[in-house]
């Protein structure tokens, strides 16, 4: 039994540097980095354009404009331009009666996906600082002037806000996504102490419009492949904790899950079209953060799959391992029947940090098995989330 003994150990290995042996190593590096680099004056007021691609967001898209119009910037320094990957719903009708307030649109005649559109936009943009945002999220009022500010570091090329999870005016909510938001958000803080975050906040981030101008194809996700292309081209990309983004919780699992599917799929999409970036040769550290937190992340349930596979075997003749398989099962069928309720009503913490947990593991793989098979990303569906309470 020393084989499956030696496997389930450098499992469980993987897992744990995974989610804490890189955090821990993270945060000694931290207490040793370099101090950040004096920032400018910030008597310099950059143009900025404020991006938002929507799909059939008429329910929202009227409060999200309002909220935006209202951010802390000069509003003759600033573009608000709305594209609208061929919405039917009514969503372009709102947004053009905003259009005596600055807010421009521009609307695809065929679905596309939220890349695609993001790129349709980019002959138009103005300012010298893109800002990308979705539609269902309440931006501070303060974040766009943060996420401004970070560019006084001229090593800075992309500005990602602190997502923060809160749940929504709907009676139900995925508890088990808000622990996880804010455990996301922690690694970032660190990594941005290091050496700078591998991926920006699709929620909310800014990049230098020379960096935005790059092609990347529309199969592939832009927010990931901002801090990618940043590094080549010799940019920090950062996390601000001052600029706030508050993002509603997704109203059930399987909401989640499609979700999951969906941007893993495009994430593992961009790391292979980015894959130069995990050569140490050439990106020295970033390229082991880069693997630390995206690649290791995405190979943690395969290495989960394999500890069961080794604990099935022992349990064969150790009552230790039968234990262990027992508390597995129990952990998967709280994590069923929280996959069954979610969509009818909140969880309890017991069921929810479980079947987020599975959920999201098992997306994964579902987004490894698309990958291999050569089938694309799901045709981009923004998440559904009740609007944020304004109090």
């Amino acid at each position: 039994m020393f084989l499956p003994a030696l496997v389930l150990a450098l499992a469980v290995g993987f897992c744990l540097y995974t989610y804490i042996g890189y955090p821990a190593v993270l945060k000694l590096l931290s207490l040793r980095a370099r101090r950040a680099t004096p920032r400018g004056s910030g008597s310099s007021v950059p143009r900025i354009s404020i991006v938002l691609p929507v799909y059939n967001e008429a329910a929202v898209i009227g409060a999200t404009l309002e909220r935006v119009l209202t951010v802390e910037y000069p509003r003759d320094r600033r573009q608000i331009l709305v594209v609208s990957d061929a919405s039917t719903d009514g969503t372009d009708d709102i947004v053009a009666q905003f259009a005596n307030r600055g807010v421009e649109l521009l609307r695809l005649p065929k679905r596309q996906g939220k890349t695609a559109a993001e790129n349709a936009a980019r002959p138009l943009l103005t300012g010298e600082i893109i800002i990308n945002t979705d539609a269902s999220v309440r931006i501070d009022r303060g974040a766009i002037k943060a996420l401004v500010a970070a560019f006084d570091d001229r090593s800075v090329g992309v500005a990602s806000a602190r997502d923060v999870s809160v749940t929504n005016v709907a009676d139900r909510a995925n508890g088990g996504e808000g622990a996880y938001v804010g455990y996301e958000m922690w690694i970032r803080d660190l990594e941005t102490a290091v050496n700078g975050i591998v991926g920006a906040s699709g929620c909310l981030y800014a990049i230098r419009a020379e960096l935005h101008r790059r092609p990347i194809p529309d199969e592939l996700s832009r927010d990931f492949a901002a801090a990618l292309t940043a590094r080549e081209q010799g940019f920090r990309a950062v996390s601000v904790p001052e600029a706030i983004c508050y993002v509603p919780r997704g109203r059930s699992l399987h909401q989640e899950y499609r979700r999951k599917v969906r941007t893993i799929t495009r994430g593992l999409a961009t790391l292979a079209y980015k894959r130069v970036l995990l050569n140490p040769l050439r990106y020295g550290a970033f390229s082991w953060m880069l693997f630390s937190h995206k690649v290791c992340r995405w190979l943690l349930p395969w290495a989960l799959v394999v500890a069961l596979a080794a604990v099935g075997t022992l349990a064969l003749t150790t009552v230790w391992a039968r234990v262990v398989l027992a508390a597995g099962g129990i952990v998967g069928a709280l994590a069923g029947v929280g996959w069954l309720r979610s969509a009818h009503a909140s969880l309890p913490r017991v069921l929810a940090l479980p079947a987020y947990v599975v959920v999201g593991n098992v997306a994964v793989l579902h987004a490894w098995l698309r990958l291999v098979t050569g089938r694309a990303a799901p045709v981009w569906e923004p998440t559904r989330r009740d609007m944020v309470s304004s109090s």
